[in-house]
This record gives structure tokens, C-alpha cells and sequence, in this order.
């Protein structure tokens, strides 16, 4: 709310366009968040694989002594983007005694070495950057790994001291950015990670902008100017953009909230980066101005939030028309109740793995495991469960210690889902195992979530696909 006076300018309410855009087109849909999963666990191996060879050749004992997902996949701020373009961000630690005096640069070489054996398939090599090693994927995936050493300055300690090979080693929290923002979420609540991701979505929005400012410059600068005086998502979103425009215009400056405050913009292309965010969401929130004038109509305010975005869900929007728009009964007319395990568990901390076993029983088939299935009988089926069938699941292993709930989420996807009214998504407890018919065709999927301490420790994600009657 804006005040000029005595009058109160309400910003036009296009809060319930603003949830379905963020929900449907800016959060990553969960089967490509557990793909990019695979991809991690796939090159922690490759590498723990190459060093066995590279230990063999060399007669050293190289090994990873910690494994961290580090990143946008560790605060949940990933975002949708039709380039494939995703970070993957591994934390890799090494026994300090294990590299003897070696320095920074050449431990990055040795970790591409490594690499290189396991992905000879590759178009490119490894790559050794400043801050980590970069494995590049054709479909615009790449993987970073940070690569840390570990010791204990005193035999009595109970942490790690840890460094990170970056121009040279340096003390570095290997975990202090995530539970520094998964504080900040618990703080503010779950609208943060929202504007996050919104503001990553801007950012992402022209190709041709080039590149923008790191997520976690984005993630600090939108924590410091969270707009917390509104309760709609569309004028938290709007309110503090205008803050972030007003702060870099003065002071383009972007310190990390943690490792004693380092500088984010220590290097000139940085802080360019940085100008150039400002500089376009200045431009960009100018469109926005027709949403506090008094004869803003529906179709004005989607038009000018398509302008900010350039996404084709407003243009869509905005194609729609009135008698469209209050009577039409179509595909998209279910209730969204879908939940997310981030919204519900701010604390995310991903540190272990759980694996879902997941049989299916039907028709004339014994109970046999989905993979299995999919493998060698779907290929009748059009690669699909038949209806009618039963999908059972239950944790098959995992390497938490203990946990103090096991949550599950089953979510129905597709046209049939939504005419149904049935796409479900609640995340509930429901015990070690879970049974469920396969009630109609479509992509579904079920997820796992182990909780300790009210914290998100594991994830796992299996797919269903299923088919019509045969």
C-alpha cells in the first residue's frame, strides 16, 4: 500500500495468478528436482571410482570422507528455466592428513583427474574453476564440485575445522550459508524462499540480459530487504524489489551473511552483475505502475505482470477472457492441494539417503518390483502400470541413523487427475509402508521424507506411471 496524503493506493490483488504462477511454473516440479538427485549421487560415485584408480596409480589413500549438497538443491530455491541450466552444487571433503601440504589448485586437479577416467563420454573435460571443478552435461545440466580438506586443530575438539580450496585454502563453514538461511526462512516464514525463487525467475526471464548475479547474491539481498508489512504474495513480491532497487542504488556492495561477512562482490564483474540486476529491475517495475491506478482493470494488471515475467502463463492469462475466466469448466478447474516439503519443514538438510523399495501386484502378477517391471512387462502395456493394479512402498535402506517421523506424499498428475479433482500432494505420516490401487492413468509419483529433530534429513522420489484399462 502505497500513501500519497491522506489516501491509501491499493496495489491491484493478482495474488491467486501470482500462487498458480509460482506453483506451476516457477518451483521445480519434483521429478526434475529428483532428477537432477540421480545426477548427484551418479557423479559422487564417478569420482569415488576415479580416485580408487587414481590411488591405485599413485599408491595414495585419497578418499571423500563427507559428501554435502550444497546450493540453491540444498535451500529448496532451484527454479524452473527452459534452458536446462541448473547448478548442481556437491560439497566434497578430504581427510587434511590424507593431502599431506597439497595446495589448493593442485587438489582441484587432482579431483578433475579423477573425474576424467569416469567421464571419458563427456564432450567436455572436467573443468578446474577458481572455487570448484565443473562437470558439464550436453542438456545444460553442470555439476560443481567444492572441494574442502577437514582436521581438528586440537585431539579433544568435537568439530572439524574446515577449509575450501578456492585461490588458496581457506577457513570456510561448509554448512553455515544453508543453515543460515533455513534459520532465516523459520524467522520469516516461507515467503522468503518464495521471493527467492520469484526473483531468480526475473533474472532468468530475457537470454537476452546475459548473466545475472549468483542465486546466492540474489538469496542475501532479497533476506536483508524482505518486505514483511503485506500479507499478499504479489505485494511482498513487489515491495521488496522496489527495496533492493533502492538499496543498489546507493551501495552495490554484497556481503555474505556468514565466514566473517566475505565480500560477494569482491571482483569488478561482480558488482557489474550486481548493477545490471538493479538496473533491469528498475526498468522492469516501472510496467508495474498501472497496478495502483484506480481504473486498473484484470486484464491491465495480467498484462503488466507479463511485461515484468515475459512468461508465457500471463500472456495466456491475460488471453483469457472474462466470461472464460468466471464460467468456463475445464481441466484447470481442481483444487490445488498439493503441499511442499519446504513449506512445511523449513529446515531442509539433505545429508542422508533413503532409498523406496516399491513392488506392484496385479492382473495375474506376482508382487514384483516396479523397476523390474517397467523393465521387462510394461513394454506391453505401453510402457505403463495397467489400472487396477497395487503399488506397495516401504523404505528399503537408508544410512540415517534415526528418525523421528517417515512422511509420505502421493501426487496424481495429469488431465484425468484434474477433471477427477483428485491430484492430491498432502505430505503425511502414514507409517513404514504405504499401499495404493492404481486408480487412473497418468504420471504420478510418490515421495519419501525422513524428519529428526523437525528437520527435512532425507528424500527419495519414485515414479508411477500408469496407464488405461487393458
Amino acid at each position: 500500500m502505497i500513501n500519497k496524503g491522506e489516501i491509501d493506493i491499493v496495489m491491484y490483488d493478482c495474488s491467486k495468478e501470482f500462487i498458480k504462477f509460482y506453483q506451476n511454473h516457477v518451483v521445480l516440479p519434483a521429478e526434475q528436482q529428483n532428477h537432477l538427485r540421480k545426477k548427484r549421487k551418479l557423479n559422487i560415485n564417478r569420482l569415488k571410482k576415479g580416485l580408487e584408480e587414481y590411488n591405485e596409480e599413485r599408491g595414495t589413500n585419497l578418499k571423500i570422507a563427507e559428501e554435502r549438497i550444497q546450493g540453491s538443491m540444498a535451500m529448496h530455491t532451484i527454479v524452473q528455466n527452459d534452458s536446462n541450466d541448473f547448478d548442481i552444487d556437491v560439497g566434497i571433503v578430504f581427510e587434511a592428513e590424507n593431502l599431506d601440504d597439497q595446495g589448493a589448485k593442485s587438489t582441484r586437479k587432482m579431483v578433475k583427474n579423477a573425474l576424467e577416467r569416469k567421464t571419458n563420454t563427456f564432450a567436455d573435460e572436467p573443468e578446474v574453476k577458481t572455487s570448484c571443478v565443473r562437470l558439464k552435461y550436453s542438456e545444460g545440466y553442470h555439476v560443481d564440485f567444492a572441494v574442502f580438506k577437514r582436521y581438528k586443530e586440537n585431539e579433544w575438539d568435537d568439530n572439524f575445522t574446515y577449509e575450501h580450496a578456492g585461490a588458496e585454502w581457506s577457513v570456510r563453514d561448509i554448512k553455515a550459508v544453508e543453515e543460515w538461511f533455513s534459520q532465516k526462512v523459520k524467522e520469516k516464514g516461507t515467503k522468503l524462499r518464495q521471493l527467492v525463487r520469484l526473483s531468480k525467475m526475473f533474472c532468468k526471464s530475457r537470454d537476452t540480459w546475459g548473466t545475472m548475479p549468483s542465486g546466492l547474491i540474489q538469496t542475501v539481498i532479497c533476506e536483508e530487504l524482505f518486505d514483511d508489512g503485506h500479507e499478499r504474495i504479489d505485494e511482498t513480491f513487489y515491495y521488496t524489489m522496489k527495496n533492493i532497487v533502492h538499496r543498489l542504488s546507493y551501495n552495490l556492495e554484497v556481503k555474505a551473511p556468514v565466514d566473517n561477512s566475505r565480500l560477494l562482490t569482491s571482483r569488478k564483474i561482480d558488482s557489474e552483475l550486481v548493477e545490471r540486476w538493479k538496473t533491469k529491475l528498475e526498468s522492469c517495475l516501472k510496467k508495474l505502475d498501472i497496478l495502483f491506478n484506480d481504473d486498473c482493470t484484470y486484464k491491465k494488471a495480467v498484462t503488466a505482470w507479463h511485461e515484468f515475467f515475459n512468461h508465457s502463463y500471463w500472456e495466456d492469462t491475460q488471453n483469457s477472457s472474462l466470461n472464460e475466466l468466471l464460467f468456463a469448466k475445464s481441466s484447470s478447474d481442481y483444487d490445488n492441494t498439493e503441499q511442499f516439503i519446504e513449506d512445511l519443514y523449513p529446515e531442509i538438510n539433505e545429508k542422508y539417503y533413503v532409498n523406496i523399495d516399491c513392488k506392484v501386484t496385479g492382473k495375474g502378477f506376482s508382487v514384483i518390483p516396479i523397476t523390474k517391471y517397467l523393465e521387462e512387462i510394461a513394454p506391453r502395456f505401453n510402457k505403463f502400470i495397467p489400472s487396477k493394479f497395487e503399488v506397495r512402498c516401504e523404505i528399503k535402506e537408508t544410512n540415517c541413523p534415526s528418525y523421528d517421523k517417515i512422511l509420505w506424499k502421493v501426487k496424481n498428475v495429469g488431465n484425468e487427475a484434474k477433471k477427477r479433482n483428485c491430484i492430491r500432494g498432502q505430505i503425511e505420516e502414514r507409517g513404514k509402508s504405504i499401499t495404493e490401487p492404481t486408480s487412473f492413468s497418468g504420471p504420478h509419483y510418490i515421495e519419501c521424507y525422513l524428519i529428526k529433530d523437525n528437520v527435512c534429513v532425507a528424500i527419495d522420489h519414485i515414479d508411477v506411471p500408469i496407464g488405461g484399462d487393458h
